[in-house]
């Protein structure tokens, strides 16, 4: 089920909320099977594969906690949960992928190849898996206590609005709401606004431009012009797709009394790739810091072992992201950015450069990586980066191009996503002061989205596939 569909805002959601208000018990018992029901909307079977994740990290968490397990035992039961948990996410995400480059090199050496198997991609595995391994992880450090019954952890796991997208939610974050949660009016009308706003910023923003960039993808041979204009067009999607998937999840655990931390931080402000991270898919970048880079050694072995942490850790941040050699790259490309920035600290060139400066050349560093994330394989990717930088030789066709993608929609849509993502106020900001007067401006804004909704073909978000 997709947030942005007649199903789920007509039917799932006033049922579960109407529901959910109405029970004086039980109401997080009833909140995952509704989330269950929300999941396996797609395939039946993804719950199972869900459910046996979250089954074998409460027992793991059950061993870990236990005041009887000895400390051999508490390290065996980690190991087990994060074995497990990277299995799944391993076997049916990377099982295709390996068997594939495998099979190319497997006959040079006389064995036989692997079978390839058509293994099909749960929705949201990489997500609930990290938040799933996060919580076991927690326990074995003593950040958090295990969960009192399996129902808390199922339904921390299972949570429908962040579950097939994120943000990536700690356990630590939502155990004591779990327990006990306050709900006001005021959250409930601050969860609608968010979700009015993320909504909006998915259909009228990322859809119309991702149109352009698949146009621009496409083609065979853009202009210059076309192929930065097409990038424009995917960094604008990518970030208005996923921020407002966020917001919309972040505005629905708010309707049902649980705060979780917002995932964007206005990214295309950055002054660096460092300042980027930090504002870029904030659950995902913490977590890795927190769960990869500082148990690697963090910055506390020497400066090349910071440097290595740094490229390891976004060649398996951009793996994580999908099976194909455009997001190892993607992810390299990245660390390699990071780790420069750290060796040369305020001697990087675009930090001597004014603050529009900066914020500037950062943002074409980053546009050139959405090539590489947008890009089915690193020939196309390098294509188009030749076009973008005028080393392709045009063909006769592509002048029908400029046809397509520059019509008066597309780019009033391309300036109002330009004047929404360098500017410094935030949605969160703003609607922390929602008054009667800025709720009445949401409602001609939540309708005149729910009509652009029906024109438009069946558009699910970006990091579904994630």
């Amino acid at each position: 089920m997709v947030f942005t569909t007649h199903i789920f805002l007509f039917y799932f959601l006033p049922l579960v909320l109407v529901i959910y208000y109405l029970l004086p018990r039980y109401r997080n018992a009833f909140l995952t099977i509704a989330s269950y029901i929300f999941y396996g909307w797609w395939e039946p079977w993804f719950v199972l594969l869900m459910m046996t994740s979250t089954i074998l990290d409460y027992v793991c968490g059950g061993i870990i906690a236990s005041p009887k397990s000895t400390p051999t035992r508490r390290r065996v039961a980690l190991v087990s949960a994060i074995m497990g948990d990277v299995g799944l996410l391993a076997f049916f995400k990377y099982y295709a992928f390996t068997a594939q480059n495998l099979n190319r090199l497997l006959p040079m050496l006389g064995v036989s190849s692997m079978p390839l198997l058509q293994v099909t991609l749960p929705i949201g595995i990489s997500f609930y898996t990290f938040e799933s391994m996060s919580y076991t992880i927690d326990v074995y450090r003593g950040i958090v206590p295990r969960a009192q019954s399996f129902s808390d952890l199922s339904c921390f796991v299972s949570l429908f609005p962040h579950l097939v997208a994120g943000p990536i939610v700690r356990y630590s974050v939502i155990a004591r709401q779990l327990a006990s949660r306050e709900h006001t009016l005021k959250k409930f009308s601050y969860g609608i606004a968010l979700f009015i706003l993320g909504f909006a910023k998915k259909i009228l923003l990322a859809n119309p431009m991702g149109v352009v960039a698949d146009a621009t993808f496409a083609a065979a041979s853009p202009l210059t012009v076309d192929a930065w204009f097409g990038g424009f067009a995917y960094a604008f999607q990518i970030y208005f797709d996923f921020s407002g998937y966020s917001d919309m999840a972040v505005g629905l655990s708010r309707m049902f009394g649980l705060v979780i931390p917002k995932n964007f931080a206005s990214p295309y402000l950055a002054e660096s790739i460092t300042d980027f991270w930090r504002r870029w898919h904030i659950s995902l970048s913490t977590w890795l810091r927190d769960y990869l880079y500082v148990p690697l050694g963090g910055n506390k072995k020497g400066l090349r072992r910071t440097y290595l942490n740094l490229t390891i850790v976004m060649l398996i941040g951009g793996l994580w992201h999908g099976a194909n050699w455009t997001f190892v790259v993607w992810g390299a490309y990245h660390g390699l950015l990071l780790a420069f920035e750290r060796w040369r600290g305020k001697q990087t060139i675009y930090q001597w450069l004014p603050k529009p400066g900066r914020v500037g050349i950062t943002f074409v560093l980053v546009l050139i990586s959405w090539v590489l994330f947008r890009a089915p394989n690193l020939s196309l990717a390098w294509s188009y980066l030749e076009a973008m930088f005028g080393a392709r030789t045009h063909v006769s066709c592509s002048a029908l191009l400029a046809g397509e993608i520059y019509t008066p929609h597309n780019l009033a849509v391309m300036l109002l996503c330009v004047s929404l993502s360098f500017q410094p106020i935030e949605i969160y900001d703003w609607l922390e002061h929602l008054s009667w007067r800025r709720a009445l401006v949401l409602v001609p804004l939540f309708l005149f989205t729910i009509g652009v909704m029906f024109t438009q073909t069946f558009n699910p978000f970006l990091y579904f596939q994630f």
